[in-house]
């Protein structure tokens, strides 16, 4: 059965969609069952996954809705080498379709069911707000990836995310919990970030994943080619990075 994970921070600009579509990457080039699914209107995980949002007859939108199901909405993304349930902008309209509807948070997690035997893993773009869709992927996971930048204000960032986390684990998901915070677009020669690096191993110990993430120009470069950096420069550090993550998340999820 597939473990269900979400990539959310409530903060903006923390790198969630190129660490979920890299992970995709990287999990899939160690031999995984990937299934990605873009919750986020822009659609940013669908284009670099090499995916048109575009040209897609079906989304996550019409599963949220119930009109398809995700073995009818998903694509393979060849180049990837895992499956994408794409977004575009029609998505931003089921916020306020699913306000009236019955069992509207849990709508992701009942598709997902159908599916669930033909993967490993499954990888859930979040949007950065804590909006209907953020708490779809939070019902529907088994827990939480958090990407962080080594920065002052991401930490406050934290604080929020813990405590709605929380919350959904009370009132809506048992399962809920944080797989581990991955530290992002970090460089060493910066003194606060070490700072910050050294205060989140301290605070969450475990849930700091070893492997990190160094800034790298090469994976700021792969979404204007529609792939991620794990595809689009397998030799660079940040790529490299990335599959060392992956391989960091098997090793994690076979202890669970």
């Amino acid at each position: 059965m597939a473990r269900i994970f979400c990539v959310a921070n409530q903060k903006g600009g923390v790198g969630k969609t190129t660490t979920t579509v890299n992970l995709a990457a990287g999990l899939a080039k160690v031999g995984q069952r990937v299934l990605m699914v873009d919750l986020d209107p822009q659609g940013n995980a669908t284009m670099g996954s090499g995916v048109d949002k575009r040209k897609l007859a079906l989304t996550v939108y019409d599963v949220l809705l119930e009109s398809a199901s995700v073995a009818e909405a998903r694509v393979r993304s060849e180049k990837c080498g895992y499956d994408v349930l794409g977004a575009n902008r029609e998505l931003a309209g089921a916020e306020v379709e699913l306000v009236d509807v019955e069992r509207r948070e849990r709508r992701l997690r009942e598709a997902l069911a159908g599916v669930q035997g033909e993967y490993d893993f499954v990888l859930v773009d979040c949007p950065p707000s804590l909006s209907m869709l953020t708490l779809n992927g939070l019902c529907a996971a088994h827990g939480v990836i958090v990407p962080m930048q080594c920065e002052y204000f991401a930490l406050e960032g934290l604080t929020d995310l813990v405590n709605t986390i929380k919350q959904v684990h009370a009132n809506l998901n048992k399962d809920l919990q944080i797989i581990g915070l991955l530290r992002v677009m970090f460089d060493p020669r910066i003194t606060l970030q070490q700072q910050v690096s050294e205060q989140l191993k301290a605070h969450f110990k475990e849930k700091v994943f070893d492997t990190v993430i160094p800034r790298n120009v090469r994976l700021a470069e792969a979404p204007s080619y529609g792939l991620p950096g794990v595809v689009f420069d397998p030799s660079a550090r940040g790529s490299q990075a990335f599959v060392d993550f992956a391989n960091e998340m098997v090793a994690r999820v076979a202890k669970m």
